[in-house]
């Protein structure tokens, strides 16, 4: 088994300004039409349900902050966070 390095420092997004995009799924935002009553368009932004959360990664023995979608939350319950972590980062969503 291939051992993956993470960043484990808790202040990564204190002076970073960080996109809005999930860390398991690489979803980000999607940008569309505002759609009024007389059909008259205006760009807008669909932004991704993100939340951030403090997990405990057990293989490792260490919380980890990280910036996770509500189906990034739902793969973690099924797959498991080594497993979600692992194909996140062979995906490039994680930055080693």
């Amino acid at each position: 088994m291939e051992r993956v390095e993470y960043k484990r420092d808790n202040n990564i997004t204190d002076n970073i300004a960080m996109a809005k995009i999930c860390q398991i799924t690489g979803k980000k935002a999607m940008v569309g039409n505002s759609v009024s009553h007389s059909n008259a368009k205006t760009k807008r932004k669909f932004n991704v349900n993100l939340f951030k959360r403090k997990l405990y990664w057990v293989e490792e023995e260490c919380w980890i902050d990280i910036k996770v979608s509500a189906a990034g939350l739902r793969i973690i319950n099924k797959v498991g966070l080594d497993a979600a972590l692992k194909k996140a980062a062979s995906k490039g969503y994680l930055k080693a």
